[in-house]
């Protein structure tokens, strides 16, 4: 097995759910005090998710039917993502507006089906990155991404939980998340897009 794209696909998991880690801190944040609630939010993590890569590995497959010279070219959806998630950050910032996800997780400890609602709507940047990297990678590549995916969806869990208990830790996510995220996805856009040979580059 490559460890090159365990790597890749660890570092591609990583920065396309860096929102979602201050997402689950709030929801076991919520979820203190009620049995049963880290086991419901796991599970609900994990069907969002599941949800997010049946999506992105069906249309990676509908993708290898285009013409091998059009495949570059889907590194415009994660380059046009990142730059719409930049100009929502920047007037978030600018309006000072609240996180609609931290308002759907006030209130009592959550369910999966919450959980697993909120991580998918979440997932929509995630499934325009993680489709022109699966269809690029074919069968046994995309194998691989999925099996780190899933690993680190737990990873993910465990992290959370943690920064539950750690406020200092999750504002700082809260403050550089929605910085970070536009410039990899615009970063990733253009990787695509270069490597494939997009435009002549």
């Amino acid at each position: 097995m490559d460890l090159g794209i365990i790597g890749q696909a660890a570092g591609l998991f990583a920065v396309t759910n860096i929102d979602d880690i201050l997402i689950l801190a709030l929801f076991f944040a919520q979820g203190t005090g009620h049995p049963g609630s880290t086991r419901r939010i796991v599970l609900g993590q994990y069907l969002g998710f599941a949800a997010i890569l049946a999506v992105a590995v069906a249309a990676a497959f509908g993708a290898t039917f285009l013409p091998e010279s059009a495949i570059p070219y889907l590194g415009l959806l994660p380059l046009a993502l990142g730059l719409k998630a930049a100009w929502q950050g920047w007037n978030d910032h600018r309006d000072g507006a609240v996180d609609e996800e931290a308002e759907q997780s006030k209130g009592g400890g959550p369910g999966p089906l919450e959980v697993a609602a909120v991580t998918f709507a979440n997932g929509g940047d995630n499934i325009g990155v993680y489709v022109p990297v699966f269809a690029t990678a074919g069968v046994s590549g995309m194998t691989v991404y999925a099996a780190v995916f899933l690993v680190l969806v737990a990873v993910w869990c465990f992290a959370g939980r943690f920064f539950a208990t750690r406020p200092v830790i999750a504002k700082a996510l809260a403050r550089w998340g929605h910085i970070l995220l536009p410039l990899v996805l615009i970063a990733i856009g253009l990787l695509i897009l270069i490597e494939g040979g997009a435009f002549g580059l």
